[in-house]
């Protein structure tokens, strides 16, 4: 009964903190492509205006693999819970300043510095936040629930997506003028109370119990950043390129949707948003029992077949949109967010966290994660509003590009193994890297 309670817990922990970090991360790229593209980079052609506000959104993805490798060295040296705190507090400190930043009509050129300057912070918090979050629920589950716990904290990207588009859909019934003026910044302040919750939760949870191993044993890795790229530089070339998929297409269907549906298809802020928040419902409402269903068939066939069908969409899902019908433009969120990208992200965090050995399960993971979100996920909205502006505003490039990362991904998980059976402990790692 206690063991119960704790795992409870854990799992809370795990998605609160998980959900709290992407909500305050998802809120600047969708605020980018409705405020930021007025208010902080003015320019006289509003196109630009937008792929500078999403060169920003883009530029915090590149600066995750730093804060990967910041705070996964602390969470592979004194552990996950210490690291957690920590990556919450950078990530809410930098979310509220935003809220009350001074706009480039208030301060000039200095309003798009600071504001860089906050969503770089975010980007290193973020960094080392899902690592952790991760390990956390994974290293805590039993070995034949291990999908399902993995997919816990996966489900707080989705719900931090849902909580922020739910946030600005109500700000966005506010006049024009009061949601320019000050609706916006409502969701950024009141997210301070969230973290506080979130460190509170985060506070009654112990350490992990294989990183409890690994320090009893005295096989805390002294430079974890190290070993990794010596043992695991395949399994981090994996992590990367089984990434793209996961990331790329989401952020086509979260976030760059909100522009170009509303400023190339003549839809309504809220009808984006709304159909966005149910393609967001009916994903985290899947991701569980697609983890489960991980732990039965295995994490491998359910990756393949969503990053199968991920290619196969890319066209349909730009003929449904193109019809001008809100309904079917739910239908198209829900089907390429909800039903096909679900699979893939339930079971990516622990099929990751598989391939890496205790001792730098962190770094391994984070390394992988955050490397593949620089190259694809971020880049995603400016690749694909950048394609629009080259190709007078065709979709077909941006179809292409979602088959493109759905190739990359099939040949990186290729070459991924079978390991559901295997324990997360420290002699069959100690194995692994004697291999190596």
């Amino acid at each position: 009964m206690e063991n119960n309670k704790k795992m409870r817990r854990v799992l809370i922990a795990s998605i609160v903190g998980s959900a709290i970090e992407w909500f305050d991360y998802f809120l600047y790229g969708t605020v980018a492509a409705l405020v930021f593209n007025q208010l902080f980079f003015v320019t006289e052609d509003p196109a630009f205006g937008t792929l500078y506000a999403f060169a920003t959104f883009a530029l915090a993805f590149l600066i995750r693999p730093f804060g990967g490798i910041i705070f996964s060295h602390i969470g592979d040296k004194i552990g996950r819970k210490k690291t957690l705190v920590l990556t919450l507090s950078l990530m809410g400190l930098s979310t509220f300043l935003m809220g009350v930043l001074p706009t480039y009509q208030a301060i000039g050129i200095w309003a798009p510095i600071l504001l860089i300057t906050l969503r770089l912070v975010q980007g290193i918090g973020l960094g080392g936040e899902w690592g952790g979050a991760l390990l956390l629920a994974v290293e805590y589950a039993p070995k034949e629930k291990r999908g399902l716990f993995g997919s816990v904290p996966q489900m707080g990207v989705t719900l931090g997506l849902l909580m922020g588009t739910l946030a600005l859909s109500i700000m966005t019934l506010l006049p024009d003028g009061s949601f320019m003026t000050w609706g916006w910044r409502v969701p950024f302040i009141l997210s301070a109370f969230l973290v506080i919750f979130g460190l509170w939760i985060r506070k009654g949870i112990d350490e992990t119990p294989s990183f409890k191993k690994t320090q009893e044993k005295g096989e805390v890795a002294k430079l974890p950043i190290a070993d990794t790229l010596r043992y695991h530089w395949k399994e981090v070339l994996i992590a990367i390129g089984a990434k793209v998929v996961e990331t790329a297409p989401f952020y086509i269907f979260g976030t760059f949707i909100v522009s170009y549906a509303t400023s190339n298809l003549d839809f309504s802020e809220s009808n984006v948003l709304n159909a966005v928040t149910i393609g967001t419902v009916v994903t985290t409402i899947l991701m569980p029992f697609m983890g489960a269903l991980s732990d039965k068939i295995g994490r491998k066939p359910l990756y393949i077949t969503g990053t199968i069908l991920m290619a196969l969409y890319a066209f349909p899902y730009f003929w449904l949109i193109h019809s001008g019908s809100p309904g079917l433009l739910i239908l198209a969120t829900v089907i390429g967010l909800g039903i096909i990208w679900s699979p893939i992200t339930a079971v990516l965090g622990t099929m990751f966290s598989e391939i890496f050995s205790a001792k730098v399960r962190y770094t391994g993971i984070s390394l992988g994660y955050q490397i593949g979100a620089a190259l694809a996920g971020g880049t995603a909205p400016l690749v694909a509003t950048a394609l629009l502006i080259r190709f007078d505003n065709s979709y077909v490039p941006v179809a292409l590009y979602i088959i493109l990362t759905s190739i990359i991904s099939l040949i990186a998980v290729s070459a991924v193994k079978d390991r559901r059976a295997q324990e997360l402990d420290v002699e069959e790692d100690e194995l692994t890297l004697k291999k190596a």
